[in-house]
């Protein structure tokens, strides 16, 4: 373990495998894990369609950083507030969006979420209370601080959530964005999805430490570490934020470390490409697999077996390929009308 880190604390974070589910029923772990096997076969569908072609703009995947989105999004509801980046595939999926007119989105089709004006990076669907993804490094946090700070003048319950990577904290208008909601008490959870790369460089090249809650500290935002790969602390965590926004606290600060098993972006998985990136790092890893993971614990404890999952995974796949075939067969926009859903009033 010391080959791959000096941090003690990230070593203690990684070292655990088996994960402690005593305070969920059964119903509510099959019901998350399925949402998390969703998310990653739809990445790797979405991963497909660009290698052949099918897809035009370049996607940013999150496959094994699952957990995460699945864990939040369990206590918010439509009336939130939800903001991404570019990697927000599964922060969307993880609401309840329709797949198909999602995957309609990243095809280009006019059935899509946007329809077809946004693609992979541009993510919007306010029926889910997911308000936008953009590729800009730290774009939306200043938004979803701002939408905080509206709910907590109207005087509203609702909760805001900033998603945003490891390498989006060392942009300034992230650390404005700290600091304005901690002096107005904002209503919002700043969530770091630290999988310690920020596109291709690790974070070790780019920061003194690897963790970054030390960032909250400095703007006195209460703030959590956690093991982004094990669901039930994701659950633990978010849980008692968001509670605690809608009576009126925040803001507060979720660090979760994690890991893509992908490049930067499109299918591969870029290693061994000088940027302290290995196979040896992707095996480690791999193991930590959080849908792996959470199934050990549900199989050792409610006695499913491997052909159980097998056919749930199957019956998702099921639902993915439906959704995918049918967004494939749906028109491309009128691109004469773009200035249509880029003007107001045009």
């Amino acid at each position: 373990m010391k080959e791959y880190s000096h941090n003690s604390e990230l070593e203690s974070l990684t070292s655990e495998l088996e994960i402690n589910i005593d305070n969920f029923s059964k119903n509510e772990l099959l019901e998350m894990i399925s949402k998390m096997i969703l998310i990653r076969n739809s990445e790797y569908k979405i991963a497909e369609g660009r290698k052949y072609g099918l897809v035009g703009g370049p996607v940013h995947l999150g496959i094994g950083q699952e957990a995460i989105p699945v864990g939040i999004s369990k206590y918010l509801t439509c009336k939130d507030q939800i903001f991404g980046g570019h990697r927000s595939h599964a922060h969307i999926i993880s609401l309840g969006v329709d797949l198909k007119s999602f995957f309609a989105e990243i095809l280009a089709k006019s059935s899509g979420i946007s329809k077809g004006m946004g693609g992979s990076m541009h993510l919007f669907a306010e029926s889910v209370g997911f308000y936008g993804s953009v590729p800009i490094v730290g774009g939306t946090v200043p938004l979803a601080t701002g939408s905080a700070l509206a709910n907590k003048l109207k005087r509203e319950k609702n909760v805001s959530i900033a998603y945003l990577g490891d390498g989006a904290i060392e942009e300034g208008i992230v650390h404005e964005s700290l600091n304005f909601a901690r002096i107005n008490n904002c209503p919002i959870i700043f969530i770091v999805e630290n999988n310690l790369f920020s596109s291709h460089l690790n974070i070790k090249l780019r920061q003194p430490k690897e963790l970054t809650y030390r960032f909250a500290k400095s703007n006195d935002i209460e703030s959590k570490l956690i093991d982004g790969n094990n669901l039930p602390s994701i659950c633990k965590a978010s849980e008692e934020f968001i509670k605690r926004c809608r009576n009126g606290e925040g803001p507060f600060f979720i660090e979760a470390v994690t890991y893509r098993w992908l490049g930067h972006v499109d299918w591969r998985e870029d290693i061994d490409v000088g940027i302290r990136r290995s196979q040896k790092d992707l095996i480690f890893w791999k193991k930590r697999d959080p849908i792996l993971r959470l199934k050990k614990s549900l199989i050792k404890k409610f006695n499913l077996s491997m052909d159980e999952f097998k056919l749930l995974e199957k019956e998702i796949q099921k639902k993915i390929d439906k959704a995918w075939n049918d967004a494939l067969k749906d028109e491309s926009p009128e691109w004469s009308k773009t200035k249509k859903y880029v003007f107001k009033n045009n």
